[in-house]
């Protein structure tokens, strides 16, 4: 009778499983304590004729191990698990994790890009340490440009005897356009994003560093009329199918004819309102024909050869697209001003 309850016992330990450490202790208490069956067996031990206790006590100590063993694996295998759900994964990024945000000027910059691109125009880059020649020399700026004073310009370094060498942080990108021009012969169409530098206090209207997209088209037969096309379809993209423009004729050394475009407010659709000081126009960008003598300083023939350029400032577009009043807000770094652009791309 005994012989049978160890074999059941055992097809039981066999088949032995537990859901948690608390049903584990209620299989240890049934098989292994001091009222368990187990132990119960043992004390029947005393009653089996003495030719059978060698071979009962062989089995009884055999099932002892069993059930000791399974309980015991089955308790390292919680212990395992416990730890493994408390473990820290050092590589685990830190909770919560926020996501983050392109800066608007990064944002609108792209805008910017996309459209020309599309309109058939390719990316140029420059340096941003340039000398005398490639910022204003090559650009028809004269001797005696007031931009060329302390004032607006900061130099790295100065050499009275001989200008091309003077070292300036760029105060626009048309340096890019006159290295483009030096190194390739038209037709040329590019647009050259960048920061640029100027030596001006800052405010909340100016600063000493903005960023500014130059686009430059140079070939056989380009015309005023080119120019005026490409960018009312700019401002059409990039502010809406029901924008206008207009042309004011103005002066830049490197472009003649020379204009200012405005764009109709898009606040007011033109009615006039503060924003737009009443008059139903917001000014975006300079912009005209690349004089001849810019093209010649190149080594391109403007007999032969004639092109358009504009330049825009990527903060204006900015705080006209999302009236940010503040210049200095986008080179501050502040989080919370940064958190309002999440759905702005």
């Amino acid at each position: 009778m005994i012989f049978e309850k160890i074999e059941k016992l055992k097809a039981e330990l066999a088949a032995l499983h537990a859901a948690n450490e608390e049903e584990l202790e209620a299989l240890r208490i049934k098989y292994l304590s001091k009222k368990g069956e187990i132990t119960a067996l043992f004390t029947d031990f005393r009653t089996v004729p003495a030719e059978q206790k060698k071979e009962l006590g062989q089995k009884l100590n055999e099932l002892k191990n069993i059930a000791t063993e399974k309980i015991n694996g089955l308790k390292e295998t919680f212990k395992a698990q416990e730890k493994e759900k408390n473990k820290i994964d050092i590589t685990r990024p830190a909770f919560p994790a926020e996501l983050g945000t392109r800066h608007p000027i990064s944002v609108v910059r792209k805008q910017i890009i996309d459209i020309f691109s599309r309109l058939g125009f390719t990316l140029a880059d420059g340096p941003e340490v340039e000398d005398d020649w490639h910022v204003f020399s090559a650009l028809n700026f004269a001797a005696d440009h007031p931009a060329r004073d302390m004032q607006d310009t900061f130099f790295i370094e100065q050499n009275k005897e001989d200008v091309k060498r003077n070292i300036v942080l760029r105060s626009h990108t048309s340096s890019v356009q006159v290295r483009t021009m030096e190194r390739k012969q038209p037709p040329i169409r590019i647009i050259c994003p960048g920061r640029v530098y100027r030596n001006e206090a800052i405010t909340a209207r100016a600063h000493c560093f903005f960023h500014q997209i130059e686009g430059l088209y140079i070939d056989k037969n380009v015309t005023f009329a080119d120019l005026k096309q490409v960018l009312l379809n700019f401002a059409k993209e990039l502010f809406g199918p029901e924008t206008q423009i207009r042309l004011r004729p103005s002066y830049f050394p490197f472009t003649e004819p020379s204009a200012e475009m405005d764009v109709s407010c898009m606040l007011c659709g033109g009615e006039g309102c503060g924003f737009c000081k009443h008059t139903g126009w917001v000014e975006i960008l300079g912009c005209g024909m690349v004089d001849p003598a810019v093209l010649e300083a190149s080594g391109i023939d403007s007999s032969v050869y004639t092109g358009y350029a504009f330049g825009l400032g990527v903060e204006r577009i900015t705080n006209l697209k999302y009236m940010v009043k503040d210049l200095r807000m986008f080179s501050e770094n502040d989080a919370r001003f940064l958190d309002e652009f999440k759905s702005a791309h």
